[in-house]
């Protein structure tokens, strides 16, 4: 049995899933452990509330291994487990670099990481995007927010873009030096122009901006004069997912290093759907421009300095 670790906030527990549901695709017996979030020791370190969000998507079928399956396939715990992996006889698999294809070729294994390369499931998109159902909003003036964007976004009368901004816990000094200076004004001006080139003068352009700091988003200012800007700022809380579904509605999305904008993009089913991406996602990985396209096919890449990669 393979078993993959869930934990993180929405955009991880979704890689994450999609890596299970791709090891089932392959015929490998396949379980995902959630035990991480009634982990009291875990939740005192995480800089922001997370709850299992997976369970939100309508009807999600998943099956959840048990403590018992959990210890046979990772190992021990405690000292004991440690020296186990020191030794190379545990089971328990990290990832450690950006894509490991020899995931694919295990029978057993505790695999631990946030898998958000896109070739590991860029295969089996089609089957998540059938997989991954919102939940319908309770709130019926939300919803009818929601259900207006989505209408003028799919109206034919505008070319739709979303661009994701990340701050929030990127911003903590536990984060600032992995997670900040990728996205720079240079990235979105450049991503910015390349949507324009991409868009042609058909129709106007209009970018509908997604951000966890909306009052920094409503600061700044998108595309050429002109160009419509629109701040989304209508879902929050447990409806906060409902964002995705709007990204992935558009017909361009320019993502900031952040899983949540990814989804954002690998949901959109429209194969013509411009996305853009920074070259990296994490400061502290360098990225090969070769390795990148084939991991990111159909993604333009652009590096903090505004450069096409």
């Amino acid at each position: 049995m393979i078993i993959v670790r869930v934990c993180g906030g929405l955009g991880n527990q979704m890689q994450q899933y999609a890596l299970y549901q791709k090891l089932l695709t392959l015929g490998k017996e396949a379980k995902l452990d959630v035990s991480w979030f009634s982990d009291e020791e875990a939740m005192a370190h995480v800089l922001a509330p997370r709850a299992l969000e997976l369970t939100r998507f309508v009807d999600l079928p998943m099956q959840v291994a048990d403590e018992k399956e959990i210890r046979k396939v990772r190992g021990s715990a405690g000292a004991l487990g440690s020296l186990q992996r020191k030794l190379h006889i545990s089971k328990v698999f990290s990832e450690s670099r950006m894509y490991h294809p020899e995931i694919f070729s295990m029978e057993s294994g505790y695999l631990e990481g946030y898998f958000a390369c896109n070739k590991y499931y860029a295969d089996i998109l089609p089957k998540l995007r059938a997989l991954f159902r919102f939940p319908e909003i309770s709130d019926p003036a939300l919803r009818e927010q929601n259900e207006v964007l989505l209408a003028r976004m799919k109206s034919g009368q505008e070319f739709p873009v979303a661009l994701h901004i990340r701050r929030g816990d990127y911003l903590d000094r536990e984060n600032a030096a992995i997670l900040t200076g990728i996205c720079t004004k240079a990235y979105y001006e450049s991503a910015c122009a390349y949507m324009e080139e991409q868009a042609g003068d058909a129709l106007p352009l209009h970018f509908y901006v997604f951000s966890d700091d909306p009052d920094f988003a409503k600061s700044c200012r998108f595309g050429t004069k002109g160009v419509e800007n629109t701040v989304v700022d209508i879902n929050h809380g447990e409806n906060a997912m409902q964002d995705i579904r709007l990204m992935a509605a558009c017909r361009g999305i320019i993502t900031a290093n952040s899983t949540f904008s990814f989804w954002g993009a690998r949901l959109n089913p429209d194969p013509d759907a411009v996305k853009v991406r920074p070259f990296r996602h994490r400061n502290n990985q360098i990225p090969d421009p070769v390795r990148m396209h084939d991991y990111w096919q159909g993604y333009a890449l652009i590096d903090r300095d505004g450069k096409l990669r």
